[in-house]
């Protein structure tokens, strides 16, 4: 680069004594760390052997000629580009200066036993490597490599349920004990069942049936193989991308499956016996009550995967043969919040943009349990966040949550239902209004006599296209006069799963493949379909990600007239397409002749119209 920093281009004027050598190599002399945290970062490197007190001076004195120049160079960066210190010290220092213990790891061995307390895959994704177990006091002393890292804590203590003390090392002693340790051998769920089938305590749980104490139940969340095999998966289903992790007891075998781009996939299965095991070890990392099993329980456990945040919402459910969990996967970087990244195609977004654009009404997007309704609603509040407005949603439950916006969770245990905030919401000066869905007359009112006094309102309902939501709304008991007076648009959708770049092909579909939608073969002689062969990267499904396709009902005073005449869903449906609404189905096939999905994929989502 020609560029050059401003301290070195002032170390090249101010000469320091020192500044040409190299920096000081040879082991790091640490005082204790009382001695060092919280001090200045001059005094630490003084302390740790690495400058001298006129060093430190002619540091300061340069960077006080930047700040003169109005640059604000740390001193630690000044240090290094003036060649006194190297970039190793200056982290370790920091860590120093926070109060974290620094070690060398070079030439430690760490015994089989301690390493064995952190499973493979958690160790790679937070980048930790444990180097001594205490088991009496079940306290961990973990190497990290960098102090930046230390929310990696609270995340061992929440699944792990360990005491843990934290050191910081050098990133390429961690990253080559972790090669030596982890990578070399990954823990696979086949060897955990196996380790399971072998422990005496798990072994005993055998034909116990419900008669377990409470001291048992908490032995058992505590037991380590069970804590091992629960972190594995659960690392493995972030690490996958799935939305849902499902824990399920049957009467002769326990099954845990994963959900991947809306579709579940099973997983090897542990001994039924440890049923009981796991849903003890989930209501504690839930904090939720581990004797209670005959009634339903909710929770969430928060952790920090690879920097970013993962929520973990609960839900325990007692059945015939024990407790069935479900594990709802927050992920927020898997998740785009931005309405440009949630793959519509670019004239359904600008529809779309068109329509939350309005000052007030109402816009409903619709589609069943899992169609994406909640992001897209979600995203389109995030492009509206601005400090000229004011939001509110109010949902059950609040599943992410958007800096500037108001969210409520609905609690209808104590009386908290859509149409109870709602009438407060309307108290507290909104522009724009988020309902989570309109389930019930009373809330549809609320929400159209909010959209009449000047508020923007969104909000889902489940029907199976754009059109039959009038159909839905009249079935509430809505009058016509107050739909036709207040909505505005209706985005209808669905998510078909994306062909995997990695092993797509072309090849020619089977007439009864085509006749499923409806297709003769030389209606597509000149098109090209295509889908995945299945690999690594997909996990041999052949596909990886979804594409959303859409149908958007925009309302005009000839569909508003037909909504007064009660007219039938098809009349309605007839007109809209005559004024452009691209079908759920005809969208579909334009993904496909796009390369984007697959037939079997539309045909799933979509239905014919009539």
């Amino acid at each position: 680069m020609a560029e050059h920093s401003p301290a070195s281009k002032l170390a090249s004027a101010v000469k320091p004594a020192g500044s040409g050598a190299a920096p000081p190599s040879g082991p790091l002399r640490m005082p204790p760390i009382d001695q060092l945290k919280d001090r200045p970062l001059g005094r630490v490197l003084i302390k740790m052997g690495r400058l001298t007190r006129e060093q430190v001076h002619q540091a300061l004195a340069v960077q006080t000629q930047q700040k003169a120049r109005k640059v604000n160079t740390p001193i630690g960066q000044v240090l290094v580009e003036l060649g006194m210190i190297s970039q190793k010290d200056m982290n370790f220092a920091l860590a120093a200066q926070r109060g974290f213990e620094v070690i060398e790891l070079e030439g430690r061995e760490i015994p089989p036993e301690v390493i064995k307390q952190i499973p493979a895959q958690m160790a790679t994704v937070y980048r930790v490597v444990p180097i001594a177990f205490e088991e009496k006091t079940n306290t961990i002393t973990i190497a990290l490599d960098s102090p930046d890292n230390f929310r990696v804590v609270d995340d061992l203590q929440t699944l792990m349920g360990l005491k843990v003390i934290t050191c910081i090392a050098e990133p390429a002693a961690v990253a080559k004990l972790l090669a030596k340790h982890y990578e070399t051998h990954q823990e696979s769920l086949a060897d955990l069942m196996s380790e399971i089938g072998t422990d005496a305590s798990l072994q005993a749980l055998e034909n116990r049936g419900e008669s377990i104490d409470l001291q048992t139940l908490k032995d058992l969340a505590e037991s380590n193989p069970v804590k091992r095999l629960l972190n594995t998966v659960l690392m493995q289903a972030i690490k996958e991308r799935s939305s849902d992790i499902h824990f399920e007891p049957f009467e002769d075998d326990y099954k845990m499956r994963y959900r991947i781009d809306g579709v579940l996939y099973e997983m090897v299965p542990p001994p039924k016996y440890i049923a009981m095991a796991i849903a003890s070890r989930i209501k504690v990392m839930a904090n939720l009550d581990i004797a209670e099993r005959r009634l339903p329980q909710d929770g969430r456990i928060p952790l920090v995967v690879g920097g970013h945040p993962v929520d973990l919402r609960v839900a325990v459910l007692p059945t015939l043969f024990g407790e069935s969990i479900v594990l709802r996967v927050l992920d927020r970087s898997n998740v785009s919040l931005d309405l440009d990244k949630l793959g519509m195609r670019e004239d359904d977004l600008k529809l779309f943009r068109q329509l939350i654009a309005k000052p007030n009404g109402i816009v409903l997007v619709t589609g069943p349990t899992g169609s994406g309704k909640t992001t897209t609603l979600y995203a389109a509040l995030n492009g509206l966040n601005s400090l000229e407005d004011k939001l509110i949603t109010t949902e059950d439950p609040v599943e992410y949550d958007i800096d500037g916006v108001v969210q409520v969770q609905i609690r209808p245990e104590i009386d908290l239902t859509f149409a109870t905030c709602l009438r407060s919401i309307l108290r507290q000066d909104p522009d724009i209004i988020l309902v989570g869905e309109i389930r019930d007359k009373e809330t549809a009112e609320i929400a159209t006599q909010a959209s009449l006094t000047g508020h923007l309102v969104f909000s889902t309902l489940h029907t199976n296209d754009a059109p039959s939501s009038v159909a839905r709304l009249l079935d509430l008991g809505v009058e016509p006069f107050l739909i036709t007076a207040t909505l505005e648009g209706i985005l209808a959708q669905r998510l078909c799963r994306r062909i995997c770049v990695q092993c797509k092909e072309a090849y020619k579909p089977t007439e009864e493949q085509l006749l499923e939608l409806e297709l003769r073969p030389e209606d597509v002689k000149d098109k090209t379909f295509y889908r995945g062969r299945g690999c690594g990267e997909c996990n041999n499904t052949g596909y990886r990600g979804r594409l959303a396709i859409c149908e958007i009902m925009i309302f005009d005073d000839d569909i508003r007239e037909m909504i007064m005449n009660r007219d039938s869903t098809n009349l309605l449906r007839d007109a809209a397409r005559r004024r452009g609404m691209r079908s759920l189905r005809e969208s579909g096939l334009l993904g496909i002749y796009e390369g984007l999905t697959t037939i079997e994929e539309v045909v799933k989502q979509t239905i014919v119209e009539d």
